[in-house]
This record gives C-alpha cells, sequence and structure tokens, in this order.
C-alpha cells in the first residue's frame, strides 16, 4: 500500500443546492443540505485513501467544535491526522458551497490567516514526509510552508506533486526545480508559465514548456474545457467526460488525487492521466467537493473513455 502525505486545507464544507437563487431581499428554500469533511487538502487525501493509499493529512483546524467534527470525519475516513494542527483562539475554515442546477456553483470561503500552515507547522511532521512516496502540497499554502514541504519531500526522493500557482517568482522556481508532477487550473497556468493559454494548441504548448523547465509531467486545464497530461516524450488530451455535472467542486482534488495513485502504481502516464480525468468525472455528479471513489470501478470508466475519446 503506497504512502501518502497530503499537505493542504482543512475545512468544514456546507454544500447547500438550490432551485436558484433568490432576488436581492428575497429568499428560497434549500433542497439538500450537507455537511462535510472539506477544503482541497481533505478532499485530495480522502481520495487518495479511497484509491487504497495510506494517507496522512498536514493542515490546520481550529480548536473548536467545528475543527473537532471535521477531524472525526478524517479519522472515520481512515485518515492519519497527526499532522493536522490545532489553532486555538482561531476559527476552523468555512467553505459554503452554493450548487444551482445545470453545474452551477458559487463558493465563500472563511479562511482565517491563521488556518494556514507555517514552515515551523510543517517541519513538526518532517518524518511523515520523509517515509512517504508521494507529497501532494497545495500550492495556495504560504510560501515559507511550501518550500519547507518541497525541500523535505524531494530530499527524501519522494514522488512531489504541487497544485496551484506558486505565490511569487522564488516559489515558482523552486516548484519546477523539485516538484515531479505539476497541475494547475487555467488561472494558474498563467503564473506558472508566465503567459496564459487561451485555446487546446496554446495550453499544450505551456505544459510542454514547463516540463522543459523541470517537472517530469504537467497537468494543465484547457480554457475551452478538460485537460493536458505532457512529458518529456509525449502528451495526451483528456476531455470531460462527465455527461450532466452536478456540481465542479472537487473536481481538479480528485484528478490530482487520482494521477499521483496511479503513478504510484506504476501506469504509463497516458492511462495516469484517463484514470485522473475520469475520478474527476465521478466527482462532478454529485454536490459538494467529497470525492465517492471506488478503484476497480475507477479504472472501468476510465478504460471506456479512453475507448470513446482516445
Amino acid at each position: 500500500m503506497p504512502r501518502v502525505v497530503v499537505v493542504g486545507q482543512v475545512a468544514r464544507d456546507l454544500v447547500l443546492t438550490i432551485g436558484s437563487m433568490p432576488e436581492e431581499g428575497g429568499s428560497t428554500p434549500v433542497q439538500e443540505r450537507r455537511e462535510l469533511l472539506g477544503g482541497k487538502g481533505a478532499n485530495q487525501a480522502v481520495a487518495c485513501r479511497q484509491l487504497e493509499a495510506a494517507v496522512e493529512l498536514i493542515g490546520v483546524v481550529g480548536d473548536d467544535p467545528p475543527g473537532r467534527a471535521v477531524l472525526a470525519q478524517a479519522v472515520g475516513d481512515g485518515i492519519g491526522v497527526d499532522g493536522v494542527i490545532r489553532r486555538p483562539d482561531a476559527p476552523t475554515a468555512l467553505l459554503l458551497d452554493i450548487v444551482e442546477p445545470h453545474g452551477v456553483r458559487r463558493l465563500f470561503e472563511d479562511v482565517d490567516q491563521r488556518m494556514l500552515l507555517t514552515a515551523d507547522d510543517v517541519r513538526g511532521s518532517e518524518d511523515a514526509l520523509r517515509a512517504a512516496d508521494a507529497v501532494l502540497v497545495q500550492l495556495q499554502q504560504p510560501p515559507q510552508a511550501v518550500s519547507a514541504v518541497l525541500e523535505i519531500a524531494s530530499a527524501a526522493g519522494s514522488l512531489v506533486i504541487t497544485d496551484g500557482a506558486a505565490a511569487d517568482e522564488d516559489s515558482r522556481e523552486l516548484v519546477l526545480r523539485r516538484a515531479v508532477v505539476v497541475r494547475a487550473d487555467t488561472e494558474e497556468t498563467e503564473a506558472l508559465a508566465g503567459w496564459k493559454p487561451r485555446d487546446l494548441a496554446q495550453t499544450i504548448e505551456a505544459a510542454q514548456s514547463l516540463v522543459e523547465s523541470g517537472p517530469r509531467i504537467v497537468a494543465l486545464a484547457v480554457p475551452t474545457g478538460g485537460n493536458v497530461v505532457a512529458w518529456q516524450d509525449g502528451h495526451v488530451v483528456l476531455p470531460l467526460i462527465d455527461d450532466d455535472p452536478v456540481d465542479p467542486t472537487g473536481a481538479g482534488d480528485a484528478f490530482v488525487a487520482a494521477l499521483a495513485i496511479s503513478l504510484l502504481q506504476g501506469d504509463d502516464m497516458r492511462t495516469a492521466g484517463w484514470l485522473a480525468a475520469a475520478a474527476a468525472a465521478q466527482v462532478v455528479g454529485t454536490a459538494g467537493g467529497r470525492p465517492h471513489l471506488d478503484p476497480s470501478e475507477l479504472r472501468s470508466a476510465a478504460r471506456r473513455a479512453r475507448k470513446m475519446h482516445g
């Protein structure tokens, strides 16, 4: 069983499904309400665990009832939480996900700065980072914390996977030098590549350029939909394969997690890309970012999608 450490956001995720947004001064009934363990780090950790990895989570919650509740959910999911810091006198992050019909969502984020990791927080989990087969790090964390993760994990020879855009040029250079796999959405790609791709051809160009800068694998979202996964000798274009998306929240997190586990299991880059796309498609079928992944079903879905679109 591969050992994975996920470094990133841990939050209380409140998901409300509605028929339509009310007019100013109006109201609307909630059709469904779900309260979940959420945040990008936690979503990736849950996905990795569902894909049969041993998972440790490094992040921050408040020393408050919501923080204790989400940690209890993480433990119930089989995730190790020794690396999660409990900050006293600080509120656990709250993510409010408003979901309308046809995949329309609005996300409200209440994240106190004290819910972000410090370099000292990261160093407190150095043993876990060094023992990991793969380390997934969310670049929305402060540069000092990200730098500490990258230095420790890369020195240990882990499969280092970053998700997001570096905060500054120094962080960008460190990411490109230390990460094995780099993942970014359309907005984040501009910060990593230095320019903004407008279409599929430009996204392929940006991905291949980033591969030349250091990472072994680069996965970028395409502005017109879908993803590109590129490596030194080639690339694969992955269309969106969900038929009727309910909520896009968590799709990128599932993509990253499935890509990581597939690579750890020895799959080639194309297979890993299709598994990642299939995982993203499964997550968007329900409201909220929490994944519900079954390894065998995921591989079957990836094979079907590859046969149909590949």
